[in-house]
């Protein structure tokens, strides 16, 4: 029983790790934050496919990134929620590989435009916004999450 959760514990620290790290890297590129958003980190929301220990790894790397990124307060309790909320999405729809990115897709693009219309107050509106941050959810969560989904299972570095 311990080495089980040495093992969830390490994967989900590791996966926060990453996410941390990519969106580091999507941040150096102007992708991070904003109307339009690329996370490149967000494609790690598939993970949970494979162990239920992505979850808290994903909720916990978001959170930190939006603190490292500086992040307005409630942009880092929702869009963490909404990660959190796409990871368990995940989870629950591991029966169908295909279903993997659309929780993530869908929470984020519920959501985060309403942080960025009334915290940031950035102008547009709420289906500008859904529809901005809708595409970046495709691109991260829905063609590099599923390349990333499609390698992982191949290699079957995350098989418990």
């Amino acid at each position: 029983m311990k080495k089980n959760q040495v093992l969830f514990t390490t994967q989900a620290a590791m996966i926060a790790a990453l996410y941390v790290v990519l969106t580091f890297l999507s941040n150096a590129l102007g992708l991070a934050n904003g109307a339009i958003q690329l996370r490149i980190s967000e494609a790690l929301t598939v993970l949970p496919f494979f162990t239920p220990a992505a979850i808290p790894g994903l909720f916990v790397g978001c959170l930190l990134s939006n603190i490292l990124t500086g992040c307005a307060p409630f942009d880092i309790l929702f869009g963490s929620i909404a990660t959190l909320l796409g990871a368990v999405g995940t989870w629950l729809l591991k029966r169908w590989k295909w279903a993997a990115p659309v929780s993530p897709i869908l929470s984020n693009t519920l959501i985060v435009p309403f942080v960025l219309m009334y915290v940031y107050e950035l102008p547009g509106g709420i289906f500008y916004f859904m529809l901005t941050v809708g595409i970046g959810e495709v691109l991260s969560c829905g063609l590099l999450g599923m390349l990333l989904l499609h390698i992982v299972k191949k290699s079957r570095i995350l098989q418990q």
